[in-house]
């Protein structure tokens, strides 16, 4: 009896995240000799594939239709295909699709391989010139404003420096909510990672806002310094013990209203009537 066909193998691929000069040999190659190529948008990857002088078959596999496609991609590497999966650019799955095609082909026993390469969180790691060796990645916040603080409110007391994706038409709404529940935090900003128009700012979370309105371009990885002061048992929770903690250690009325309001994530407008109070004692 002839023995069953091999198994494919599943390809992960990073891509140049701007700078087609990140191309490497071993990318190249795996991408010629893929039998398929998954791709989030083919009219994207396409561009990349003709610059390298390749001719492939391509399927979209885009978060939107990611678990659908996923059968279908496992069946071709059940019948022994090898497929090749990229994102537009940088290393899928690393909030970038990939992640749900990874653990449909690992269920059903197909070999899965990274091929790594350019990965915009990697590139603003090597440039930011921290000390730390642990830091917290929180890819793209929520786009909706009461969701994205929510989320910030729950980070704010982690002591390490904080990573996020951001969109140009959003980062100056991100940059005022971490400002707004962070305090005026130092913090970096790197756009257009590697390529013609790359820029790197540097400073606090309120001078990053003001050089950046109106003025946003490109994909962006932001950089947020981490909590320098944890909660201590000392410090009161209730509103009002708050307010006249904060009076009795000489913070000023609008500096205790901003940073109650951020650590109890309640109205400022509510904070400062119960400030009023507390500060005529």
């Amino acid at each position: 009896m002839a023995s069953e066909a091999p198994v494919g193998t599943l390809h992960i691929v990073a891509t140049p995240i701007g700078n087609l000069g990140d191309i490497s040999r071993r990318m190249a190659e795996t991408l010629a000799a893929a039998d398929l190529i998954a791709c989030e948008d083919t009219r994207h990857t396409r561009k990349l594939l003709s610059h390298l002088q390749i001719s492939a078959k391509l399927v979209s596999c885009r978060r939107e239709n990611e678990q659908e496609q996923a059968a279908a991609l496992i069946a071709r590497l059940l019948a022994g295909k090898n497929v090749a999966f990229v994102s537009d650019a940088g290393t899928p799955g690393l909030s970038d699709p990939g992640a749900a095609l990874v653990r449909a082909a690992r269920a059903a026993g197909v070999p899965v391989l990274p091929v790594a390469g350019p990965s915009a969180l990697a590139a603003a790691l090597s440039v930011a010139g921290l000390q730390e060796t642990a830091f917290y990645f929180g890819g793209f916040l929520p786009a909706k404003q009461n969701e994205r603080r929510k989320q910030l409110t729950a980070l704010k007391t982690l002591p390490c420096p904080l990573f996020f994706y951001e969109a140009p038409h959003r980062i100056e709404a991100t940059l005022a909510d971490c400002l707004a529940v962070f305090g005026d935090r130092q913090a970096q900003l790197f756009r257009e990672l590697t390529k013609l128009h790359e820029e790197h700012l540097a400073g606090t979370l309120s001078a990053l806002l003001e050089q950046l309105r109106g003025k946003a371009r490109g994909e962006l990885v932001l950089l947020v310094s981490g909590c320098e002061h944890t909660p201590t048992a000392e410090q009161p929770g209730s509103l009002d013990e708050l307010l006249l903690w904060h009076r009795e250690h000489g913070s000023s009325l609008k500096d205790a209203v901003r940073q109650i309001a951020a650590d109890l994530d309640l109205p400022r407008s509510q904070v400062y009537q119960q400030a009023l109070k507390a500060w005529a004692r």
